[in-house]
């Protein structure tokens, strides 16, 4: 096979029954880049200097602080611990910068003025960590119940009977909703394996054909970049059932925002066992033993002797 790109059919039809999750938009949309979040985030604290110009013949100095834990509280809220932090570093500098003897300097004069930027430092450093925090639990709990749904979504088609190509496409874009990632599944058909379904613009090579392959020969996962297959781009698992059964799930992660998560195994045995069940859960092995009788369809057996004697 050459080494040809083949396109995924990415955009997959979602099956019926298989909707996805209700996602909060604000978090999959695609993200500012690090260097415009921290732009952003020195452009609150500079919003914040203009307020503090305009109160600040209203309140004495001191009190000029408490405006600069607004923009750390913003940068913390929608960009994390980091730009956070620069927004702290900022509105300290600024605070001292222009609002303290000798102004336009950074030296401070006044014990006062050096106590209210040593006070600003304190509780905007400890706003920016707790409201980092609140927002990595938000982000946690959010990304959790996309992937509950995601499984739960692909659970409705698998009971609803659908068809086995639904079947395989809801699998493809579960996988896709639960890493944010492009996913794969191949099948063996005919004693030949191939792709079969692919979402989130899953771009697949003979690298991942050969990874594939080997995964299902061996019966063990395969990470991506990694020899014997240090060319694929996917993590491979294999699912197997029975003899006229078997595919592979295949994850890209180096194309996922998140990265590769600490366990990804669990969702990918989740969704394989989903498949086992929908292709080969219930059926009996061809040389699996025949089932006893029951009892109540044992026959019984007559006595041909004499009758006993009272």
């Amino acid at each position: 096979m050459s080494d040809s790109t083949v396109e995924g059919r990415g955009a997959l039809r979602e099956p019926d029954g298989a909707s996805g999750p209700q996602e909060d938009r604000s978090e999959l949309s695609p993200q500012l880049p690090l260097a415009a979040q921290y732009g952003v985030s020195l452009l609150f604290v500079a919003l914040a200097t203009g307020l503090a110009f305009i109160v600040e013949n209203l309140i004495s100095a001191p009190n000029l602080t408490l405006i600069f834990v607004l923009p750390v509280m913003a940068a913390a809220m929608f960009f994390g611990w980091g730009p956070s932090l620069a927004a702290v570093v900022a509105g300290v500098l600024a605070f001292d910068f222009f609002f303290t003897e000798p102004y336009f300097s950074f030296r401070i004069a006044s014990p006062s003025d050096l106590w209210a930027a040593a006070l600003l430092l304190v509780i905007a450093a400890a706003v920016s960590t707790l409201a980092a925090e609140s927002r990595r639990r938000t982000l946690e709990a959010r990304r959790a119940a996309e992937q509950a749904q995601a499984l739960q979504a692909l659970a409705h088609v698998v009971i609803q009977a659908r068809p086995q190509s639904e079947v395989i496409e809801a699998a493809a874009i579960a996988l896709n909703w639960i890493f944010r990632a492009p996913s794969v599944i191949f099948m063996n058909k005919a004693g030949a394996l191939r792709p079969v379904a692919s979402a989130g613009g899953a771009k697949i090579t003979s690298a991942e054909h050969d990874a594939a392959k080997g995964v299902l020969e061996t019966h063990l996962p395969a990470l991506a970049e990694t020899y014997p297959f240090d060319r694929s781009r996917f993590d491979f698992w294999p699912v197997a059932t029975s003899k006229d059964f078997s595919c592979v799930i295949g994850v890209d992660f180096t194309q996922s925002e998140r990265g590769r998560p600490a366990a990804p195994a669990r969702f990918v045995d989740i969704v394989g066992a989903y498949l086992a069940t929908a292709f080969g859960g219930s059926r009996k092995p061809a040389d699996a033993p025949p089932p006893e009788p029951s009892a109540a369809r044992r026959p019984t057996v007559r006595r041909t002797g004499p009758p006993r004697q009272p």
